[in-house]
């Protein structure tokens, strides 16, 4: 299910999401979707490997290690 919302953007870069939009032949709404889900994806991603980085219990093995054990 999808819910609407309501948001302020400045008129400079709705002007490029709506040029950008028109390029591509798709909808400012659909844009903005995609943009926030790429967003909130790599987010993620980021706070995931913030957590591995500073967890002091996570063996860190270097880069040749980890070429021998995917077998590259």
């Amino acid at each position: 299910m999808a819910s609407n919302i309501s948001m302020r953007m400045p008129d400079e870069l709705l002007s490029e999401v709506d040029e950008l939009a028109s390029l591509l032949g798709r909808t400012r709404s659909s844009l903005i979707n995609e943009a926030v889900d790429t967003y909130v994806t790599e987010y993620n991603d980021y706070l995931v490997a913030l957590h591995r980085l500073l967890d002091k219990g996570d063996d860190i093995i270097s880069s040749s290690e980890l070429r021998d054990s995917l077998g590259i």
